[in-house]
């Protein structure tokens, strides 16, 4: 079973700022974690992940969350400078992925501050 989540986003525009309203359609989480443990066991044939693009599995979380937050930072540029070339709906859409990475690295930030916060 799908539930749809409702987003209200304010994006800064030239002419002012503008709200725009986001639909998903997200599958509700299982009951509980030991249920999603079961249902993964209970699979006929054992997950077997890529090895085609891979991270090394010796890096440190502190290091992999920098590196995905310096990415973030890269792709919110390059959506941000893409979006200058674009007008109208199209221009929209693109500041609206921009501000979903944003708020990925804001994510980010927050698990850098767990692992070591700031006195």
């Amino acid at each position: 079973m799908a539930s749809t989540h409702h987003l209200q986003v304010m994006l800064a525009a030239p002419e002012g700022p503008k709200s725009i309203s986001m639909f998903k359609a997200t599958p509700n989480p299982p009951e509980s974690e030991t249920d999603s443990l079961s249902a993964l066991k209970a699979a006929k044939t054992p997950r077997k992940p890529s090895t085609m693009f891979m991270v090394a599995p010796d890096i440190d979380t502190e290091s992999l969350l920098a590196n995905a937050c310096e990415s973030m930072v890269s792709a919110s540029v390059l959506l941000s400078d893409f979006a200058d070339l674009l007008e109208g709906p199209h221009r929209n859409k693109i500041l609206g992925i921009a501000q979903m990475v944003m708020l990925g690295k804001l994510a980010v930030y927050r698990a850098l501050d767990n692992i070591d916060p700031h006195e």
